[in-house]
């Protein structure tokens, strides 16, 4: 096994592009070194990208903030204009492990780890986020959502790495919300989860809405349907429960021992109302 810290993203994807066997990036290593351990994976290399300039920043710009790829969620919960912009997304990463874990794990990291429940997921992909990725054949930019294609499992080409998470600055009367069920109060996975991301206008009308259900398919899920439920009207009741009858008929669940596909279904519709309501109230809704 290699181990080398590149100083540059260059390097980096020139070292994992040249590698002969199974390649590993190492941000936090909350979950690398967790199946290390476990004896899941052995990579052959691991690149450690938190020396790369940049990549432990939080930059806001005239167009909203880009993510680092090696940022620790702490991070984020101590930036007050992320948090003020994007509060959903932080709730969501904060949720990730334990105070000790949040001291190294990453978004990213969360997000290439391409597990169904990953918490800063439906978040991000409620938020509409996008992934700049850096590889052999230069950068590109692709929605959060088109990076997992099943679980633990990617849409990255051999050579490639997620160099940043792009937010964009919201508009006016703008709000999200992050919500998941878990059958302990915290250190678990979400058995289900719903993120909303919702603009209203001056009358209290929703303009724009992304809705988004985590462990409820083999990735999370970007439910249209579900915004079409809420744009147009204002969040009443009958609007709630047009969510959440979406949200729950939308699910692709498993059964498993943590949950059936009944309970999962009928939750996500829950999460997804509750979450829309704390989102609307954070654009200012009434």
């Amino acid at each position: 096994m290699r181990y080398i810290r590149p100083l540059s993203i260059e390097d980096a994807v020139g070292q994992l592009a040249g590698s002969a066997g199974t390649a590993a990036i190492l941000a936090g290593g909350s979950d690398l070194l967790v199946r290390m351990k476990g004896g899941f994976v052995e990579p052959d290399l691991i690149v450690d990208i938190k020396s790369i300039a940049g990549l432990s920043d939080i930059r806001e710009t005239a167009d909203g903030f880009s993510i680092g790829a090696a940022v620790p969620c702490a991070v984020l919960g101590e930036n007050a204009a992320l948090k003020k912009s994007w509060p959903g997304v932080v709730e969501a990463a904060k949720l990730i492990g334990s105070k000790q874990v949040q001291g190294r794990c990453t978004i990213t990291g969360n997000l290439c780890n391409a597990s169904p429940a990953a918490d800063s997921v439906p978040a991000l992909v409620a938020a509409g986020a996008r992934a700049v990725i850096a590889g052999p054949s230069g950068k590109r930019t692709i929605a959060v959502e088109a990076v997992p294609t099943g679980p633990g499992k990617t849409s990255l080409a051999k050579g490639e790495i997620i160099e940043a998470i792009l937010l964009d600055k919201r508009s006016p009367r703008s709000g999200d919300a992050y919500l998941r069920f878990i059958p302990r109060t915290e250190m678990d996975i979400a058995v289900v989860s719903a993120g909303v991301n919702l603009t209203i206008d001056e009358h209290g009308v929703v303009t724009a809405a992304r809705v988004a259900l985590g462990a409820a398919a083999p990735t999370v899920l970007l439910v249209e349907e579900a915004a079409e439920a809420l744009i147009g009207r204002k969040l009443d009741e009958a609007a709630l429960e047009r969510l959440a009858k979406v949200c729950a008929g939308a699910c692709r669940p498993i059964d498993d021992k943590r949950g059936t596909i009944e309970f999962r279904r009928k939750v996500a519709g829950v999460l997804a109302r509750r979450a829309a309501t704390t989102a609307y109230a954070r654009a200012g809704g009434k």
